[in-house]
């Protein structure tokens, strides 16, 4: 019998090395429809994706910070880069339920029931490393004892931001000390010292490691901003005004959320530029 030396390996002793790998086998079976409607398939795979993501972005942003630990802004670069690909393709996710209307979202809505993506424990992860942070936000995990571990320890660790802004205080940038020093576990408040820092970096020179650090991350926050209009946009679209799963305040709540600024002395300090 001849054999085709081009083709691939067909005979595997126990499952394929594909699969040893990937798990696609658990991942093709981890949903479960309970409505009869054919487009709820959809939206849950869409959200599991998303979950998926928000898991590498949180990867990339630890790593970057580790990196500016270490005083290698380089590093911390590259990792950010590699989340802005993996932001655009979040972002690029909302495309299968950004077509709803009112009437297909109802036919499933139910089965949601309390569920709301506000409860998305790596989503929290996601906005504790932008500096978006409250203890309050870790009670709906209470029930889940390492999810809500691993809450808790993000909270009291620095944001990115945090290690960004330490980062230059050690390479001579005038970072004021009350924020260099302040409860990491806060949220982030903008301050007039950080955003003169940024106007300094700003007028300076375009390949020096802080102005380009600069624009790293600004190119982070513009497409976490473009997450959450999109957010906005389709959930419009598919219900209105009426109040969001699980008691949230739906689109009143995700307008307020999309007018905020990502590391914010950024933004204003081009108006001193």
């Amino acid at each position: 019998m001849s054999h085709d030396h081009d083709a691939p390996t067909l005979d595997f002793a126990g499952t394929t090395p594909y699969e040893d790998y990937v798990h696609a086998d658990v991942l093709t079976h981890l949903q479960q429809p309970l409505s009869d409607d054919p487009g709820e398939l959809a939206f849950l795979v869409t959200t599991q994706v998303m979950e998926l993501w928000f898991t590498v972005i949180v990867h990339e942003w630890h790593t970057a910070g580790n990196r500016l630990r270490e005083d290698d802004p380089y590093g911390a670069m590259e990792a950010l880069q590699r989340s802005t690909y993996e932001l655009r393709a979040l972002n690029a996710s909302w495309e299968p339920l950004a077509h709803l209307t009112p009437a297909r979202f109802n036919s499933y809505r139910s089965a949601l029931g309390e569920g709301s993506g506000f409860q998305s424990a790596m989503y929290r992860r996601m906005e504790f490393l932008l500096g978006d942070k409250s203890a309050s936000l870790l009670v709906p995990h209470r029930g889940s004892p390492r999810v809500y571990d691993e809450l808790e320890k993000a909270l009291h660790e620095p944001c990115l931001y945090d290690e960004v802004l330490r980062h230059l205080a050690r390479q001579g940038l005038p970072v004021p000390d009350e924020v260099l020093t302040r409860d990491v576990s806060g949220r982030y408040e903008p301050h007039p010292g950080v955003e003169e820092m940024w106007a300094r970096v700003y007028a300076g020179d375009p390949q020096a490691a802080p102005y380009r650090l600069g624009e790293a991350l600004t190119e982070v926050a513009e497409l976490v901003w473009r997450w959450r209009n999109d957010h906005l946009v389709a959930t419009r679209r598919a219900m209105g005004a009426k109040a969001g799963t699980g008691g949230s305040a739906g689109v009143a709540w995700l307008e307020k959320r999309a007018a905020k600024q990502v590391f914010p002395e950024l933004w204003t300090a081009r108006s001193h530029v």
